[in-house]
Formats: C-alpha cells, structure tokens, sequence
C-alpha cells in the first residue's frame, strides 16, 4: 500500500479524532506498551517435544484439522514464530509449555527438567529481543490418564506433578533473570470428573495442599510471577472441575497471585470484560488468556469481536494496562498456522488501539451527569470512526505489512517452506 496515501488518511483521521478529545499519536504510543504473549503450541498443534513426532492428546487438549505445514522440531518452530513476528506491529513475547524443551532427542521426564532444557530458547528469545513466559504441563501424560493431577488422591502422581510445576517455576525464573523481564509462569491443570462426584471437597483440599506447597519456594517477583488459571469444564471434566474460578479466585486473592482469566473458561453468556474491573480490586496483576470459544471452549483464531473489545475497553477504562499480562491461546490446524497466529495477535491488538481511541473522560462525564442519550450517541459515532487508518499508520510506523499486505507475505512462506515439510 502506497506509503503517501497511508500517512495522508493518518493525517485525516488525527484530526477527526482530535475532534473528539482524542490524541492518536498517544494512543499509537500506548499500544506500544501491550506486549502479546504468543502461544508457541500453535506451530505445532500442542505436540510438543518430549517425543519426536509424538501427537498428544488428554486433559481436554484436542486440536482438529491436518493442514499441512505444522512445525516438527525448534528449528522450524522457531523459524515460523520468527516469520509470524515479522509480521505484527508492536511488541511481542512468547508463552512456551514445558513440553517444548529442547531435550535433544534424550526422553527427560517432567520431573526431572531443568533450566539446560531451555537455555537454548533463553538463547533464542535473547537475540531476537523478546521475553519469555512458561507453563507446566499437567495433562498428556500417564500420570494424569486417571483425570487428575495437583489434586490427585493417588500420593505418588500428586507428588511427581508438585515436583514438575516446582521445576518450572524455577525455569521461569531463570528466564526472567536472564532476560530482564519477569517471566509469567502459568498453572492450569485439567483435573476433574466426567460424571457428578461426591468427594469434591478432598480433591480442593489437596489442590490447595500442592499449591501451598508449590509456592512455598521464594523465588524474586522481578523474575517470575505467579498466575493460576481455572476452566468450567473440559473434555472428560464435564461434571467438575476441581480448579473452579471460585476456586482460584479465592486463592490468588489469598496470597496475592495473579489470576488467569481465559475468555474461553466461562459459560457463552459471562462477559470476561466485566469481571476484570471486578477482579482487579482483590488481586495485583491479571492474566489474559484471549481465544474464542465457539459453543465452547474450541480455541478458534481470535478475531475482532465484541467480546475481545469489551476486554481491552475494560483495561483501558480503568487504567490498568501496566497491571495486565496479555497472552493468547488457541490452536486450530485446519488453516495455515502463521496466518492463524497474524489474525490473532494482530485482532487482538486492534481491540487495544479501538479502546485507546476511545473519549473516555468525555463519555464519564456524561455517564456521572445522567445523560445517557448522549453517552449511547457518542459510543455508536466512534464505530464509524476511521479507525483503520489509525491501524495501518501504525503497521507502517513499525515496517509491517500494511492491511491485506501480510496475506501475500504469509502465502509465499507457505509454498517456499511450509509445503516442503
């Protein structure tokens, strides 16, 4: 796209937002300071490494399609999560699972990983001047085939999966450490019951046990910070859930932990949005895990929808982008999986820049002074504000394709690299 005509219609726009109390270039600054945290198991459909060529499956993971292409060891997965963040504006981070580690072809055991397993990604991440987040990984494993993990009654497997999340918090430390930004460490465990139980009480006990144990470990908050993530129901978890939202609501107010809030966790009709001005009273940081849930928690590509928007709003609204972690997560193999991961991340930024372009103050007012008409006026005018070409200034400002610009990029990838795998 000509560069002229991009600046042009940024000119243009500028003043007719200016129009309405807002400053684009403060807004384009302040979307520079929301880092997207990139899920690296959409390279490769949660496969992992821990087993060449190994497909994983439990626990509620179950990626549909076979498009080809997918990554098959860290070369590629490396090279294609490079290739993605060619491709976005704005700042980047990328969210690794414990699976992934470079364990060069010798079968480690989740137990027994160690910060050598990921050096190489430290490495990694190190040149290509981003930070890292980390997550253990409870689920495709024969210690958790009976459905449970952190909460398991069976005091070997319990054992073991405290073991493997200590581990990788003190992986995830080491990464903060090495790269001078705290890492996120993630806990999400798919413990549960596919029909109604009657002892749920003991399996929250002994989660709440494990996690007590699992943080009795001081590690520096400037390397790692803590988040616990929890899910309405999942595949084989569909009458409970041990690690409810209640459940992890309670505990990361309790010990002051970040709570994970995944906009695919909750029942079609909550609103994500409307709990993070609620949450955010009780907790220091939140985590974001930005999907979309068709029916149900299926991890389809974000797009921009009026969910993801209520969200970003929310954030902006109170002020709190230097409280909130953003990470997306979804995995979908029926499309080509760079493409999937530049409409996702590119979605959800936009959700950001349409929040930050917002008259907040201006609608406040209204709303503190009863006048409501006005309010409802002024949010449906903003729809058909040009934002797009506030959008495209800023992929300019950053060297990135500009509007369908990447799709030509990302079909050139394909046939010089992804078809030859």
């Amino acid at each position: 796209m000509n560069q002229e005509r991009i600046k042009k219609a940024y000119d243009l726009a500028k003043q007719e937002y200016a129009e309405m109390g807002v400053d684009t270039d403060q807004a384009l600054k302040k979307l520079d300071e929301v880092a997207i945290s990139l899920h690296c198991w959409q390279t490769d459909d949660v496969g992992g490494f821990e087993t060449p060529g190994a497909e994983l499956g439990g626990g509620g993971i179950q990626v549909t399609g076979n498009y080809p292409g997918k990554a098959r060891n860290l070369t590629e997965m490396r090279a294609d999560l490079e290739k993605v963040m060619s491709l976005l504006p704005g700042k980047q981070r990328l969210n690794l699972h414990a699976i992934y580690g470079d364990f060069g072809g010798e079968r480690v055991d989740r137990d027994q990983i160690e910060v050598k397993h990921f050096q190489s990604w430290i490495d990694w991440a190190k040149a290509n001047q981003i930070g890292l987040d980390f997550n253990c990984t409870c689920f495709s494993h024969p210690k958790a085939d009976d459905g449970f993990t952190l909460s398991s009654k069976n005091a070997e497997n319990r054992r073991f999966w405290i073991e493997h999340t200590k581990r990788c918090r003190r992986i995830a430390a080491e990464m903060g450490k090495q790269l001078g930004t705290a890492a996120v460490h993630n806990i999400w465990i798919p413990d549960g019951s596919k029909d109604t139980p009657v002892d749920r009480f003991t399996h929250r006990a002994l989660l709440k046990d494990s996690l007590d144990q699992i943080f009795s470990e001081k590690l520096p908050e400037a390397f790692l910070k803590d988040a616990v993530e929890s899910k309405l129901f999942g595949i084989g978890s569909e009458s409970m859930v041990v690690g409810s939202h209640d459940f992890y609501l309670c505990y990361a107010a309790q010990n002051n932990k970040l709570i994970c809030l995944d906009n695919g966790h909750f029942h079609p009709t909550e609103q994500v949005g409307d709990k993070i001005s609620a949450v955010l009273q009780f907790v220091p940081e939140l985590l974001l895990h930005v999907t979309r849930g068709v029916r149900w928690d299926s991890d389809h590509v974000v797009i921009l929808n009026d969910e993801i928007q209520l969200i970003a709003q929310e954030i902006v609204r109170a002020n709190a982008l230097h409280r909130i972690k953003v990470g997306l997560d979804f995995f979908d193999g029926s499309l080509n999986r760079i493409g999937a991961y530049v409409i996702g991340t590119r979605a959800a930024q936009q959700a950001f820049l349409l929040a930050l372009l917002e008259p907040t103050e201006k609608l406040k007012t209204w709303e503190e002074a009863g006048k409501n008409f006005e309010r409802l006026a002024l949010l449906e005018l903003m729809k058909t504000k040009p934002f797009g070409a506030v959008w495209n200034y800023y992929c300019l400002q950053h060297n990135v394709p500009v509007a369908e610009d990447f799709i030509t990029e990302i079909q050139a990838y394909e046939t010089a690299v992804l078809a030859k795998r």
